[in-house]
């Protein structure tokens, strides 16, 4: 008997399973990481001030100092912008593409290696919703398409984290390759960004070591010393030249104000950004969405099931070297998250990109409740509950949208008329989607639905809700600096000292006038300067209107270019 067209097909899927994994994956790790992703301008702040940094570097080929508007930048070590100077070389332009192509890369990458790590340790299933999670989570598909230090910092960790979680698994006689990735990688993730290189990594072998009962074995000489010699010969050469060519001021910036100041105390020096101790745990709640729902579902089943629990007894009757390799990654990825969010959480100086780590922890938890999920029906009833009125919330905010020129002001509604029926359409088919399959137990489905959703917003979407926020102010900035690079001015501003738009998109130094506020005097000054215009903001022209002689050049939704 022939067999059909569908028996033929599903004979050479499972003869070449891996294959067609492979590419699947790839697939969708193209949409997520690199569709679309050079159509769309540079972000203010970082991007254009790390872009603008890498391309000087690029350009001068002074590949130790770093420099931003022409003065030292000692901030940063290195390592992002050589892989910017690769991008740009091996591409032959600096561009959107070019700058966000290594950091895309790295999360492409990340995706992979984590599925080939669990493929060998655990299974297929569990490498392939693992990676998925972890390439689908919201902060970390906006911060691997967005050309910035944090992926780079979390590319390095999570390679070390790897390679010391394979000790576990691997024969006694390869261990010592393994630990020195350890230390090769975890030195790499210093020169992305100084100290959380360090402190990340090593702690979580501390802690980890310490509950597995094989503190010792870090100190195996075998593993320690070429491990040291390792780390130190890829962190000490930069920093031993910087010390030598910039004593003390490299001394003084790079380690006191922006390593020990920036994690001790924020308040009393120039950084700021000082936030509350559980800042990074609400931001856990939207940067690992989707997957924080059947997370919080899962710790909701559990609270409600501890009753005569008792922790302690339950953590001290663990022999970790019975567990099998599932629950030793668990063991391992939990401490991990513990740690990554304690370690950002005591530093007084918080940024949102800074968390970017604990999203692969964070992986590998929500990888085993929806491993349990799809296979075992476990957490179904709690699961299913918060998909369910997550899911009615999105069709009615999908049919909310439908209607939104009757409720949304003009200008707002302009703004997001290019997004309108993607966000429609994927709510309510996400929406739609996840009712259908959960009252029918198809979970694989309710799982792919997540990962379609989310891809469809990272490739189609990411560009679009970008140039919404540009209309707020950067999309003057681009073309002010445009224009005055197009007719040869310099260029003066007003109390915008972290508008770097104009800096990127000018290629000229800027004249942010950091030192002091908006002054008629001041004003006057720049103006008389030759060749020179000046951008203020929209809402303080009344400041020199009558009082100063000038010409408008540009005016925009927020800013004001003027000449005399």
């Amino acid at each position: 008997m022939e067999l059909s067209f569908f028996d033929k097909f599903y004979s050479i899927l499972k003869k070449h399973i891996e294959l067609f994994t492979i590419l699947g994956l790839a697939i969708i790790f193209y949409f997520v990481f690199f569709h679309n992703i050079g159509t769309y301008p540079l972000m203010d702040v970082d991007e254009t001030r790390y872009v603008a940094m890498a391309r000087d570097m690029f350009n001068t080929k002074d590949f130790m100092t770093l420099y931003l508007n022409g003065e030292y930048f000692f901030e940063k070590p290195p390592l992002y912008f050589w892989h910017e100077c690769i991008a740009f070389g091996l591409f032959g332009k600096i561009n959107e593409f070019s700058a966000r192509f290594p950091v895309s890369l790295l999360g492409f990458l990340l995706s992979f290696i984590i599925y080939f790590f669990f493929r060998k340790n655990i299974g297929r299933k569990f490498g392939v919703i693992t990676s998925l999670i972890l390439a689908t989570s919201l902060e970390f598909i906006i911060l691997a398409k967005y050309a910035i230090l944090d992926i780079v910092l979390t590319f390095y960790i999570c390679i070390a984290l790897i390679s010391y979680f394979e000790t576990f698994f691997c024969r006694e006689n390869n261990k010592k390759y393994f630990w020195w990735l350890f230390y090769l990688f975890s030195g790499f993730a210093v020169m992305a960004k100084g100290i959380p290189g360090i402190a990340i990594p090593f702690g979580i072998v501390f802690f980890v070591s310490i509950f597995a009962k094989r503190f010792k074995e870090n100190f195996k000489l075998i593993y320690l010393l070429p491990g040291i010699g390792i780390f130190l010969l890829v962190v000490l050469p930069w920093h031993i030249i910087m010390l030598k060519k910039y004593d003390p001021l490299f001394f003084n910036e790079y380690i006191i104000k922006h390593h020990l100041h920036r994690f001790i105390n924020s308040e009393n020096n120039e950084i700021g950004r000082k936030q509350p101790f559980y800042y990074y745990f609400l931001t856990v709640l939207w940067g690992f969405f989707p997957w924080i729902l059947s997370l919080i579902a899962v710790i909701i089943d559990k609270i409600k099931n501890l009753k005569k629990f008792v922790f302690a007894d339950y953590i001290k009757n663990i022999n970790f070297e019975n567990l099998n390799n599932r629950e030793k990654i668990m063991i391992c990825a939990l401490i991990s998250t513990v740690w990554i969010l304690l370690f950002f959480s005591l530093s007084s100086t918080k940024l949102v990109t800074y968390i970017l780590p604990v999203y692969f922890p964070l992986a590998i938890i929500g990888g085993n409740i929806w491993y349990e999920y799809i296979n075992n029906n476990k957490y179904e009833k709690s699961i299913n509950i918060i998909t369910m009125i997550i899911s009615y919330i999105f069709v009615f905010a999908g049919i909310a949208a439908i209607f939104s020129p009757l409720y949304l002001p003009q200008q707002l509604y302009n703004d997001i008329l290019n997004v309108k029926w993607l966000v429609i359409i994927s709510l309510i088919i996400f929406g739609v989607g996840n009712i259908l399959f959960i009252k029918n137990k198809k979970y694989l489905f309710v799982f792919l639905l997540n990962v379609l959703f989310m891809t469809v917003i990272s490739a189609f979407g990411t560009g679009e809700f970008f140039k919404i926020d540009y209309k707020f102010g950067q999309q003057d900035l681009i073309e002010f600096a445009q224009y005055a690079k197009k007719h040869n001015y310099t260029i003066s501003a007003f109390e915008m000292g972290r508008k770097y738009s104009l800096l990127y998109y000018n290629g000229k130094k800027i004249d942010y006038n950091t030192d002091q506020d908006l002054t008629i005097e001041g004003v006057s000054e720049d103006l008389n300067k030759n060749n020179n215009v000046v951008i203020i903001r929209n809402k303080q022209m009344d400041i020199i209107e009558g009082k100063v002689d000038f010409n408008i050049i540009k005016t925009g939704r927020r800013y004001t270019m003027i000449k005399k």
